[in-house]
């Protein structure tokens, strides 16, 4: 179960910012949209807004790098630099270190991770685990000092091994992965649950996708998925061939061309395959299908749904968090809704997976069942940086009979209406682009 994520000092944000997935507690709507894991609850779903420019994809892309850097660490080279990306708009955060920091839950125990750094090495990390009271540390480093204390759970020789091990650049928790140290090992499975979708690595979410279509389980669940979406498709299947020199595209130099044939003769090639139902010649289903290579012939938006059909349906089966930024690039805002439902239902989500995702498409929410507390904004503040706030901690300040007061949204306006109106921000300021059209001469300036 994801809990909460704390960033500071990359790409456009500065200053600390938090996405919680904590539940307000003064907030009664859609109770069914919070999990429990134990005695802990947490939102199945967050949706994050902002203008173009705002910071969404830099958020998002902050958990994805964090997760990156866990997952990778171990294995990089004594002399690889890490993804270091600091806020650039105000002095001295170009030698701040960059944080990241997040809390989550297994079984009864809730871990908080974190680590800071810079492009050349990691000066800080810490674990720390909750089951009952207080929460203890399980280790804490500072530089080349890493103090473990007896409630890590695994071989002491190990974990002796995974401290002498780590490098500047390299995270302890990873080294203690690889050498099987038992906590290390269960921390690791989680960060395997949590899965980042954006346009840029679309092709890795449509090489899980068609992983799973060999499994007869997963590829029902994916056609059934498809099918509530509408697209149209009577049936799918996966066709394995092996590889030959004429399926590489034309064109391709000679001695290029030789070296992928080398490198590719004698393995297998995977096509997704749709059917289609034929029609007579008084348009009535007959029993024939036609059938294509789905990346050939079906639309764009058929690709892009069924690429992301895996991630959605493995999250889903296995309780993960699955992370999208900019949703509306994959799906019609449709087939967004009804996949968010997905997720927000008890029944289609018995294992509690979770879902966070950025968009610009504002019909979510007058349409989707979602908490205040559920819908986050981002927005650059004063020096460019980036802050990010819930509706549920939205407040109208105001004045009633002389006296200041401060009252929160309520949870039936209408907060498409209001979002558009500019009344929470976090939307384009378009004063200068009026500025633009009154301006502009044409005729005048281009010949």
């Amino acid at each position: 179960m994801f809990i909460e994520f704390k960033v500071a000092n990359y790409r456009s944000i500065g200053e600390e910012q938090v996405l919680s997935l904590v539940p307000a507690g003064n907030q009664k709507e859609y109770p069914d949209n919070i999990i429990q894991d134990g005695k802990y609850a947490a939102l199945n779903g967050i949706v994050l807004y902002g203008a173009n420019g705002s910071g969404k994809s830099n958020l998002l892309s902050a958990v994805g790098i964090m997760c990156n850097i866990v997952r990778m660490s171990a294995s990089s080279s004594s002399t690889a630099f890490l993804p270091y990306d600091p806020f650039l708009l105000r002095d001295g955060y170009a030698e701040k270190d960059t944080t990241f920091e997040i809390i989550f839950v297994i079984g009864e125990s809730r871990y908080r991770y974190g680590f800071s750094y810079n492009v050349n090495s990691v000066s800080r990390e810490w674990l720390f685990r909750k089951v009952i009271g207080r929460e203890t540390s399980l280790f804490e480093r500072e530089g080349d000092v890493i103090d473990v204390s007896s409630g890590f759970k695994g071989s002491a020789k190990l974990i002796d091994t995974a401290i002498e091990a780590t490098r500047n650049n390299t995270l302890f928790l990873s080294l203690c992965d690889m050498l099987n140290v038992e906590e290390a090992k269960s921390i690791m499975q989680w960060f395997s649950t949590l899965n980042i979708i954006n346009g840029q690595h679309s092709q890795i979410h449509e090489i899980q996708t068609v992983n799973l279509l060999q499994n007869q389980v997963y590829k029902q669940k994916i056609k059934d998925y498809l099918a509530s979406v509408c697209l149209g498709v009577h049936d799918i299947d996966i066709e394995t061939k092996e590889f030959e020199d004429t399926d590489l595209p034309t064109g391709i130099p000679g001695n290029v061309r030789e070296m992928f044939s080398k490198t590719l003769r004698g393995g297998k090639q995977v096509k997704v395959m749709a059917r289609h139902v034929i029609y007579d010649m008084e348009a009535k289903p007959t029993q024939r299908l036609a059938s294509w290579d789905w990346d050939s012939r079906e639309s764009s938006g058929s690709q892009k749904a069924m690429h992301l059909s895996g991630p959605i349906l493995w999250a889903l089966a296995n309780g993960g968090t699955l992370v999208i930024d900019e949703v509306e690039a994959f799906l019609h805002p449709i087939m967004t809704l009804n996949t968010i439902e997905i997720f927000l239902n008890k029944g289609s989500n018995p294992q509690n997976a979770q879902l966070i995702f950025a968009t610009h498409d504002t019909n979510l929410l007058s349409y989707a069942k979602l908490r205040r507390d559920q819908i986050y904004f981002a927005e650059k503040n004063a020096w460019e940086s980036t802050e990010i706030f819930s509706l549920s901690d939205f407040k109208y300040i105001g004045e009633k009979d002389g006296h200041p007061f401060a009252e929160k949204e309520r949870p039936d306006s209408d907060k498409e209406r209001r979002y558009i109106e500019g009344r929470y921000g976090a939307i384009p300021m378009l004063g200068k682009f009026n500025d633009f059209i009154r301006n502009i001469k044409w005729q005048d300036e281009v010949q």
